[in-house]
């Protein structure tokens, strides 16, 4: 009986929890979905790409599979980037695709309901939210839940095949 008194006074879907992986990008600290996380290892240099992108540093050869390599930092603009021994790659499984993602350090795996990721502010059209699922507060501090997979999915990245313009 104890079992079914306390699901009636909460909604189920408050209670879900999904994991996500938090990581620092400069000042500032994100978190991606895990199931979208495939390893995490620590940096090396790519080969490099001829006219690729500025934030593509090139390509990895992961157990057979030719990995892109985007380093965030570069793609948000967010000043010098320095390679450290704290610089990881996030190994990403999105769009299809496996995709590695440069990030500063990765901080830890915690658990967020949905009640807890605020929606972002809306910035009216001077700065693009359409990659941030929300802001969430957790443990005093603030995180910044990213839609990983809508960010390297989208055009501007170039790393899946756009439908003919």
């Amino acid at each position: 009986m104890e079992a079914t008194q306390g699901t009636n006074a909460l909604n189920d879907e408050d209670l879900v929890a999904s994991e996500y992986l938090t990581f620092t990008l400069g000042a500032e600290e994100y978190a991606i979905d895990i199931l979208k996380v495939q390893e995490i290892r620590g940096y090396e240099s790519p080969t490099l790409i001829a006219n690729a992108p500025a934030f593509i540093k090139g390509v990895i050869n992961l157990r057979g599979i030719i990995v892109p390599i985007v380093d965030l930092r570069i793609k948000f603009n967010l000043g010098n980037v320095e390679y450290t021994p704290f610089t990881v790659v996030v190994i990403l499984n999105v769009a299809g695709r496996v995709i590695g993602a440069v990030v500063d350090s990765v901080s830890d795996v915690i658990s967020l309901t949905p009640a807890q990721i605020r929606p972002a502010p809306d910035f009216s059209g001077t700065f693009d939210t359409k990659y941030i699922r929300g802001l969430a507060a957790f443990d005093e501090r603030m995180l910044i839940v990213t839609d990983i997979e809508r960010l390297m999915a989208s055009a501007d990245m170039e790393l899946v095949e756009a439908s003919s313009e």
